[in-house]
Parts: C-alpha cells; structure tokens; sequence
C-alpha cells in the first residue's frame, strides 16, 4: 500500500522564485488543457485525446512566443500537472456515469493563484542527497526537516506551499502491510459534539473543539485584516497572519485526530461506527461545530490505519435506531429529544447515559452485519447494562 511522509521545507530566497515559477507553470498549463478541451466542446468538436492535448500543451507550447518560459521549469512538472487534468475530467465522466460512488463531480475547475500552491516530481525530477537535501530539477537543493526515516524510497515528491507561506515536500512511499498483534476487543463508537465520541465501554473522549478555543486569536486577527488598505504591503502581512492562525488550529486538530485514531486502532480488533449525514448537519445551526469535529477525516484515518495494520472498521447504516433503541432488551422508543442525555427504557426499566446506549446498538448492529455478509442470517444480539437481561428485536 501507499503512505504519504510530509516534511516541513524551507527553501532559500532563490529557490522560492524557482519555485513559484514551477507552480505558475504547472497553473497555466493545467488551466490552458481545460480551456482547450471547453472550446473544443462548444464549438461540437470531438474530445481531444490525453496524448494529442499533452503535446499541445508542452512541446508546442514551449515554441510559441506566448508560452516559450515554459522550458525554465522542468517537463516532469508540465507532465504531471496535465495528468492531474486528466484523472480530474475521469472522475467527472465516471460521476456522470454513475461509476464513482459518493456525490456527483462537476466538471474541473481553473486553478488560482490565491489559493495553495502545489507541484509534483517523479523520480526523474527528484534525488534524496547523502546530506539529507531533497533536490528538485531546476530548482536545487533544499533543506528538510526530517522529522522520522521514510520506510523506503519514495516513487515521488509533492512541493506544497499553503496559504500561509509554509513550503512542504510531500513523499509517496510503497510499503508493505504490518498487521498488529490480534486484540479481543471490539467496540461501537457513537460520534457526538458534547462528548466527541462514547464507545460501548463507556469510556469518553473529551471533544477538543480546537476551532472554539481559538475563535478570540482568529477573530483578532480577521479583524486587523479588515482595517488594512486592499492592495498594500500591510494587507499582504495581516492576510498571512490569518492563515497561519487557522492553519495552526487545522495542525493541532490533525495532530489529535492522529493520537486518537491510532490509540483506537491498536486497543480494538474491529471498531465500528455509524453513517452520519454529515453534509446535512453542516447546513444547521450545528455547522461550526460539525465542522470543526471533522468527523469524516476521524472515520478515514481509521479506515487507512486499519487496513495498513489488520484490523477492521465497518459502518452501520445511518437510519438504523440506535440513539431510540434500548441495548438491553431492543425496545424502540417512539422519540429521544436531544436535550434528554439519559436513555429511560419503558419496557425494561433501562437506565443509561444515551450516547453510551447508542454505541452499544452500533456495536451489536455491526456484529450481526458482518456475520451476516460471512453468509449467516444473524439479527442484533442486545446485551445492556441490566444485569442478566438479553434479548433481540422482537
């Protein structure tokens, strides 16, 4: 499988000029093959093959007075950024078809040059020195940060710059799976804002809310932003204290959802979680919070840790009851309002915290899944915190 190893870059004065150059170089070639391709679809044209546009784009291109800066940045840049072009309008076609899952893509987009910058180097364009530089064609020499050993010789290099100034080299690297030694233990997690998320133990992870507890920092500095003339060197300076500031809050949360993903995966054997409407909840009142849970980035770190070390993470489908049904006997309850935190069970007398009985019925609905995709007719086994009571649906 692939891992991707992100260090922090810090190129010289010079090199940040090479750099920009290639990144203008890969915007404009990647933007000039999408409006070839538009041009050629309103004017009823046939669709221009990758290979013939790729010419077009680069060898041509580069004899033309309009675009001849092309060759002061390396062909393996050009190349890579009209492949990117190409995968994008794949991805739109099989949306259309109905051959990729999840929401419909549109088309692709002109890139910006306000927004991240990025670039992307094969072996041919990049060499790891014995002094620990990472070297990019037409570029130079650069210094990394090396803040762990890549596990094998990367197949290829990403430079990133973000919006708040900081250059990064991002390596791909092919690895072999490292299954973990087998754990007894399974666990339903019920993903929340009050609590980030209660397991089938009872256990609790406290919700950092990093987005909240910086919100002072970041309005601050939004608001030193306003008062700046448009245009002037100041702006310039507040636009990238503003950047940094929330890509210190972006940093932090990536880091804790990393801990927390991994922590998990090395205590369960199977952990399994339920399908939440994320996109609809992001439209409410909730949105800022929901947000800042990022509970979809959670749910694929822990999807890729358990693939990379042997374990199993599966997904309940999201109109199952949980939050209604009691975990001890499997009663549904007609309505749960949110501000009642304590599940009260009529046909049992179940008392339980709500997100703790929650996380049981995920955990017993994903057992029975499983078994029934393994070829069983398996319906949820409901164990709760009544001593001595089991029982399923009726």
């Amino acid at each position: 499988m692939q891992l991707r190893y992100q260090f922090r870059l810090y190129p010289t004065p010079g090199q940040q000029v090479a750099l920009a150059k290639a990144f203008g170089c890969a915007r404009v070639v990647y933007n000039d093959g999408i409006r070839a391709r538009e041009q050629a679809r309103r004017a009823g044209l046939p669709y221009i093959r990758d290979t013939e546009l790729q010419t077009r784009l680069t060898v041509v291109a580069k004899q033309t007075p309009e675009r001849a800066w092309l060759a002061d940045v390396s062909a393996d840049v050009l190349i890579q950024s009209i492949r990117d072009m190409h995968t994008a309008y794949r991805n739109f076609f099989s949306s259309l078809s109905g051959k990729r899952k999840g929401p419909k893509l549109g088309p692709p987009k002109l890139k910006s040059k306000h927004r991240g910058q990025a670039i992307r180097f094969t072996r041919n364009g990049f060499r790891l020195r014995g002094n620990g530089r990472l070297f990019l064609a037409k570029v130079g020499e650069m210094r990394v940060v090396w803040s762990r050993e890549l596990p094998a010789a990367p197949s290829s290099v990403t430079a990133i710059k973000d919006r708040a100034g900081r250059y990064f080299a991002s390596f791909v690297v092919e690895i072999d799976t490292k299954p973990l030694p087998e754990a007894k233990a399974e666990v339903g997690i019920d993903l929340g804002l009050n609590a980030y998320a209660v397991d089938s133990h009872g256990r609790r992870i406290d919700n950092p809310r990093f987005l909240r507890n910086h919100e002072r920092r970041l309005r601050r500095a939004h608001k030193a932003l306003s008062r700046k003339a448009k245009g002037s060197a100041n702006r310039a300076k507040a636009r990238l204290r503003v950047a940094l500031a929330h890509a210190r809050v972006a940093d932090s949360r990536r880091d804790w959802l990393h801990q927390t993903t991994t922590r998990l995966i090395r205590e369960n054997q199977a952990i399994y979680l339920e399908d939440l409407a994320v996109s609809g909840l992001a439209r409410t009142w909730l949105a800022k919070s929901v947000h800042d849970a990022s509970w979809g980035t959670f749910r694929r770190m822990l999807a890729e840790k358990a693939a990379r070390h042997g374990r199993l993470v599966a997904v309940i489908g999201r109109f199952e009851p949980t939050t209604k049904r009691c975990s001890a006997c499997g009663a549904v309850k007609g309505k749960v309002p949110l501000a009642q935190r304590t599940y009260q069970c009529d046909h049992c007398g179940l008392v339980l915290d709500r997100d703790h009985n929650a996380a049981l019925n995920i955990l017993a609905a994903g057992q029975a899944e499983r078994l029934n995709a393994c070829g069983g007719d398996i319906r949820p086994r409901f164990v709760g915190a009544v001593a001595g009571e089991t029982g399923t649906h009726p």
